[in-house]
């Protein structure tokens, strides 16, 4: 059962702010809206990120993740599956899909098909921003069990895999902070991205001079049992070179293998 649980994180892990956002559900205050993309600042007309994964030592898996601009909207799609012996421990097969605004960087609906050993589990979540309020139709396939959740919401919001990306779109300084409001299917959460420092960081994309954040909050399961950094190139890009989620079942590391213009 421990590895269940351990391997049940394994595709989300990939957009790294999830777990520090669905550990706050029951957390409360008043949130930010989300800042628009610095001036100049341009997410990408069509591109293809891949990245290695890493459990431990182990190889786990590969991750792909897809940007598409069709007018306004973004479509940002992610695959993220297992690989060679971690595969035959722990089958997962998952995808993920955004769409959010261009210009503003709000997420208008988040889907997710996760397909993790025995479970398969699919759902939707929209923002009805004229509304005000968020929702969630999930099913689990298995069961047959199906959840429909609503939630109100004010201003614009990222969701979980958007967020990490989103997060590009910022000015970076060394020593500065800044929040990204996360939409979860129960309440709005901020993660606090802490710019720590500079490193030079050689993944099998290249070698690459980096900007090093940590996501961090203020409360909530994960606080005090694991840690998250992501490695953004120092650069107008700031393009996601590497993430890791140190937790307390072991280390989970993605790596850039390429980063491509299709």
């Amino acid at each position: 059962m421990k590895q269940r649980y351990s391997f049940s994180f394994f595709p989300i892990l990939f957009s790294c702010l999830v777990l520090l956002a669905a550990s706050l559900r029951l957390w409360s205050q008043q949130l930010p809206t989300l800042t628009p993309p610095r001036p100049g600042f341009s997410f990408p007309a069509k591109q293809t990120l891949t990245y290695a994964v890493d459990w431990r030592v182990f190889p786990a898996g590969t991750a792909v993740i897809h940007f598409e601009s069709d007018g306004n909207t973004e479509h940002l799609t992610a695959d993220a599956g297992t690989v060679s012996a971690i595969d035959m421990i722990f089958h997962v097969s998952d995808k993920f899909q955004s769409n959010f605004d261009r210009e503003k960087g709000c997420t208008s609906e988040f889907n997710k098909q996760t397909l993790e050993g025995r479970r398969q589990v699919n759902s939707t979540l929209k923002l009805d921003y004229a509304q005000g309020k968020s929702i969630l139709d999930e099913k689990n396939i298995t069961t047959g069990q199906t959840k429909h959740l609503e939630a109100g919401i004010s201003g614009c919001l990222t969701d979980l895999l958007t967020g990490v990306f989103y997060a590009s779109s910022q000015p970076m300084e060394v020593g500065k902070n800044f929040e990204i409001p996360v939409v979860d299917p129960l309440k709005t959460v901020i993660v606090t991205m802490k710019v720590e420092g500079r490193e030079e960081l050689k993944v099998p994309a290249g070698t690459f001079k980096t900007l090093r954040v940590e996501p961090t909050a203020e409360a909530g399961v994960v606080k005090n049992r694991g840690q998250i950094w992501i490695w953004y190139s120092d650069d107008e890009r700031h393009l996601p070179v590497q993430m890791r989620a140190r937790l307390f079942w072991g280390t989970i590391t993605f790596r850039l293998i390429s980063a491509e213009n299709k």
